[in-house]
């Protein structure tokens, strides 16, 4: 048995370790050497051994082994929510009057406001005071288990602080897992000390970095930590505000968002979002907005939840990050349909926790309009934080001699004269027979999306071209083992396993052929929609722009392309080529416009942009499907709901102008359980 000396000299040690783990990973202040730190570690180890006591929060506990294989899934027991955004200040006072009507009340409402940190959310479940398992934010209901990983993190509490008494049986804390900047530039130094690549950005470090599991880089792990800032299940009953909550996390031992405030109305709200925006370059951690949560815990309960989100909390999100620099070149770029890209090549630069160097300048005329010519300094940003683009030149640093940019008359990769439709923004290349065109379609045709040939990648196709063994898309599917393997770096097994590719390839569905094609304006989703009213390829080949234009979902601009493709007698040959070579697909059941399935998602219509979390487009088809419902390609007043992923694009300000209900994958998923 323990004594009572014992005990504390247990409780005294585990303290003053636990303390200098706050210090280095949380305040970056270390007051002890990692060796002094290492001396101490092992003597409580060595005391632990002693006396066969190991505490709830003993830093030992943070040394384990990760999962064997995979990570287990668990399930959230309260949804961990996504939140709506506010892109400026009309957006936020639009959400505060959405919440006062909602309420009832004129008189103002407090808004806590928090950083909104830039990392991994997670969640932390604590059973009777102790860490039982740490699990990723996942889809929403169900995340990965990454205990073992998150043990590793300083401030994750092994257990919660406070007496028995004072948090319930069973308690879930959610919250983000970011690394701060001092802590990335520590690692990013002492990786490239070891030979190994630096991480881009913190965020992208942190998430990364729980889901590490076979080679674990603890040192990328303890320089991660963990901010709490909701309590999903297990929050104190006498708490009454959202201020109590974060209070109480406190209490329990938790580090929360940094500069957190009660804001009494919007434009204290306001003022609080312009001063972070101001410090956000000083913070010690990136972050991307400001969060804000309706104070009183008995208004959030009335105001309650969508499918997705809450109506009580909204994000305000900062302007994407602007950066300067030079256009050192702008170089014109061929596309799988012809289209002729104006590409500003830059001086690299870090913008937005990424490298830019190249920018598309999309056509002549937004070349025009913003005149940018190569020599100008630029300024850059990442729209939505994701696509790099000139938003601005600097004219005062314009050098003398820059001289406007002209798109060439020939095609820069085969010399044809290119053209421009009338009404249209886009230079083409009318050559099919194009090298350029044909490598970009032929990577188009191997795509997840496409035909799926794996190993049909850049260096094989650029070979493939290089030697005319390939001068049109059916072609690949005329190659044989031995030409394949003639090539450099080939050799035969390679080969061998290019042709069981191709092979596999072959057996297709419609919408996938129809993708593979390359018709311009037809992805995934109106291939979809196209098979499923045609059930067969030759009623949509003799099918003209008036029939197609009759398709809810299919616009003239769709309708036209389509039906020009299929009149060009060199596509038909093309598409009779594939069939002739084995290229197969079972036929379809003929959908009538309008008519809706069984399930219950039935009568609903959806359109998808941008690239979801966890789901492929043909995935995400499939289940809308079989659940009733069908995907149409273009926003209207008919659809139902816009399903939005990352990058998405103009279809959200058409969803915007329309009305159309904007959804995430969490809130897709869970309109397909019901």
């Amino acid at each position: 048995m323990t004594t009572r000396a014992d005990n504390a000299r247990l409780r005294t040690l585990v303290d003053d370790l636990n303390r200098h783990l706050r210090l280095y990973h949380q305040q970056d202040a270390p007051e002890i050497s990692d060796a002094e730190y290492d001396r101490r570690f092992r003597a409580l180890e060595g005391l632990e051994r002693e006396l066969g006591v190991v505490l709830a929060d003993s830093p030992t506990r943070r040394v384990g082994a990760p999962p064997a294989e995979g990570f287990a899934p668990a399930e959230h027991r309260v949804p961990m929510l996504s939140l709506d955004n506010a892109m400026n200040e009309a957006e936020l006072r639009a959400f505060a009057e959405r919440v006062a009507k909602q309420l009832d009340r004129e008189a103002a409402f407090a808004l806590l406001g928090e950083p909104k940190l830039d990392g991994a959310g997670v969640e932390l479940l604590y059973e009777r005071g102790e860490l039982a398992v740490g699990s990723t934010r996942g889809d929403g209901r169900v995340g990965e288990d990454v205990t073992a990983n998150l043990r590793q993190l300083g401030s994750v509490p092994l257990a919660l602080r406070g007496d028995a008494g004072s948090f319930a049986e069973r308690v879930s804390v959610r919250g983000e897992v970011v690394m701060p900047l001092a802590s990335f530039a520590r690692l990013n130094k002492s990786r490239a000390a070891r030979g190994l690549a630096a991480f881009v950005n913190p965020r992208n470090a942190a998430a990364g970095a729980l889901r590490q599991l076979h080679e674990i880089d603890l040192e990328r792990l303890r320089s991660l930590e963990f901010r709490a800032y909701a309590i999903g299940e297990g929050a104190p009953a006498a708490a009454l505000r959202q201020r109590d909550l974060v209070a109480a996390l406190e209490a329990w031992g938790f580090e929360t968002s940094p500069r957190w405030r009660v804001c009494e109305d919007v434009d204290a709200a306001l003022a609080y979002y312009g001063e972070l925006l101001a410090q956000r370059a000083a913070l010690p951690m990136e972050i991307d907005g400001v969060v804000f949560k309706v104070d009183e815990l008995a208004l959030q309960r009335d105001l309650g939840e969508l499918a997705r989100v809450p109506r009580w909390a909204i994000a305000s999100k900062f302007p994407a990050q602007q950066e300067t620099t030079l256009v050192e070149e702008i170089f014109a770029s061929v596309g799988r349909t012809g289209a002729i890209t104006p590409v500003a090549r830059l001086r690299p630069v870090f913008v937005g926790g990424v490298t830019v160097s190249n920018a598309s300048l999309h056509n002549q005329d937004e070349i025009d309009r913003k005149d940018v010519r190569v020599g100008d300094t630029v300024v850059i940003q990442r729209a939505g934080d994701v696509i790099p683009q000139i938003v601005s030149v600097v004219l005062a640093e314009r050098p003398a001699d820059a001289l406007p940019f002209k798109l060439p008359r020939g095609c820069p990769v085969c010399g044809a004269e290119v053209v421009r439709a009338e009404g249209d923004a886009v230079t083409r290349c009318p050559n099919r027979a194009c090298p350029a065109q044909l490598r970009n379609r032929l990577l188009h045709m191997a795509g997840r999306g496409a035909l799926d040939i794996d190993g049909l990648g850049e260096k094989i196709v650029a070979q493939l071209i290089e030697r005319e063994l390939v001068n049109a898309l059916p072609d690949v599917f005329a190659l044989d083992e031995a030409t394949l393997a003639g090539l450099p770096r080939m050799g035969e097994k390679s080969a061998a396993k290019l042709m069981a590719a191709l092979a596999r390839a072959k057996d297709t569905t419609l919408p996938r052929f129809l993708v593979a094609l390359g018709i311009p304006e037809v992805g995934v989703n109106v291939a979809d929609l196209l098979a499923s009213q045609f059930g067969e390829l030759d009623a949509l080949i003799s099918a003209s722009a008036e029939q197609l234009t009759a398709i809810d979902g299919v616009g003239p601009v769709i309708a036209e392309r389509v039906a020009h493709y299929f009149a060009d007698e060199t596509q038909r040959a093309e598409v009779a080529r594939f069939r002739e070579l084995g290229v197969r697909w079972p036929a379809l059941a003929r959908r009538e416009p309008g008519a809706a399935g069984e399930g219950p998602l039935a009568g609903k219509t959806f359109v998808l942009t941008g690239t979801l979390p966890t789901l492929s487009r043909l995935d995400a088809q499939s289940r809308f499907e079989a659940a009733g419902g069908s995907v149409t390609g273009q926003v209207s007043k008919k659809t139902s709901y816009v399903v939005a992923g990352e990058a998405a694009g103009g279809k959200l300000r058409k969803a915007a102008e329309l009305g159309v209900s904007v959804i995430d994958e969490a809130a897709l998923l869970e309109l397909l359980s019901r």
